[in-house]
């Protein structure tokens, strides 16, 4: 038994009714992305992705192999955190803390202060290669940490190899974790920085980054899946937005392609040894190098390159095998804005003989109650199985 849930971070489907609350009225990430720039995806189209709603340049296949809808956002909030906390069958009340106009003196004060730094560099919302080639050469002369946030509830920390040893920049983080990042600043998570390079040629260090994420204060689907016996494996950023919680084996990817390779690797052993496994994917590109950066023709081409996968992912799946597309919030980049945007987002459900529609799911926490029932296991959510 083996269920693969592919997370598509930021392709959203459409606003949903209470988009006003967020600002995100007119949203539409994947409508605007397939009406702009028309990438060729045959593989979603057959498993149903048009038949979810009408699309411009995507039709509506007559025999879907999937079974389709869309689901609803219950939880405050539009983050990566939250959207994953609801599919594990968590509902959170309350946002987490965001910083649009960055950190208010007092938190830097007492960051400062318990880390031992005479100030920062930075604090603003920005992309993660911008603030650093606006402040990396201004942090090679004075040693100050670059402290940003960004559209997530995030505090992150940038500082170079040859300046700040990695240990001293994961100690600074750990402290913002714990003394700075509490209360009303409990933030989804601190994110250690590490890069290094010249001015004008920097280069984050992706695979020594490292977060300290706010732990879940419920049970997670996952941790009920390792009582039964089934083995949970993130790929991507997954663990890291429940602080490792749940999972039995860890993937860090730092790109889409990668993520599919490490994914498919993970699913054929799965499938070759038998064993019960639970595979919790993120692709993060659509989100962190396309929709932020309102680049539509880098979207459709990532999409393209997921499209592209899917055959393999089917095929390797064992006959009994389960895979789930979906995504955890929108990130349109046709509009002004380049924060997450309040949307519906899609369900394509693979696996069993079933195919047809599952319609509008009210909450994404049918997603843990579909995998815990898929698993017979002991898992209490809001959510129903698809």
């Amino acid at each position: 038994m083996v269920f693969v849930t592919m997370v598509l971070d930021g392709v959203g489907i459409g606003e949903q009714p209470d988009a006003k609350v967020y600002g995100d009225q007119g949203s539409d990430t994947l409508g605007h992305v397939l009406a702009k720039v028309r990438p060729h995806l045959p593989n979603l189209s057959r498993m149903g992705l048009g038949c979810i709603r009408p699309f411009d340049s995507l039709a509506a296949d007559p025999k879907p192999l999937a079974k389709f809808g869309k689901m609803t956002e219950c939880s405050a909030g539009k983050d990566s955190t939250t959207g994953h906390w609801e599919m594990a069958g968590i509902q959170v009340d309350h946002p987490f803390p965001t910083y649009p106009e960055g950190f208010p003196a007092d938190m830097v004060a007492a960051f400062c202060a318990a880390a031992g730094v005479e100030g920062v560099l930075g604090n603003r919302p920005e992309s993660g290669t911008v603030i650093i080639d606006d402040f990396g050469a201004e942090h090679l002369a004075t040693g100050r940490p670059i402290v940003y946030t960004s559209a997530d509830s995030v505090f992150q920390i940038a500082a170079h190899i040859d300046v700040i040893p990695l240990e001293t920049l994961y100690k600074w983080s750990e402290i913002a974790r714990n003394q700075t990042c509490v209360g009303p600043h409990n933030v989804g998570r601190v994110i250690a920085r590490p890069f290094e390079g010249a001015p004008g040629d920097f280069l984050r260090l992706s695979t020594k980054r490292k977060d300290f994420s706010r732990l879940p204060h419920l049970p997670t689907v996952q941790e009920s899946l390792q009582k039964k016996g089934v083995r949970t494996i993130s790929v991507g950023k997954v663990a890291d937005l429940f602080g490792g919680v749940g999972f039995d084996e860890t993937h860090k990817t730092g790109s889409n392609p990668i993520g599919i390779q490490t994914t498919l690797s993970v699913l054929r052993r799965a499938s070759a040894t038998g064993e019960p496994t639970f595979i919790w994917v993120n692709l993060i590109d659509f989100d962190q190098e396309y929709g932020h950066r309102n680049d539509p023709e880098g979207f459709a081409r990532s999409l393209e390159e997921f499209d592209a996968c899917i055959p393999d992912l089917m095929e390797s799946l064992p006959q009994d095998g389960r895979l789930l597309i979906t995504a955890d919030h929108g990130n349109d980049p046709t509009t002004p804005s380049s924060d997450h945007s309040r949307e519906f987002v899609p369900l394509l459900y693979y696996g069993g003989g079933g195919a047809g529609s599952v319609g509008t799911r009210t909450t994404f926490a049918d997603h843990a109650a579909t995998v815990s029932a898929y698993f017979e296991a002991d898992f209490s959510c809001n959510g129903t199985p698809f």
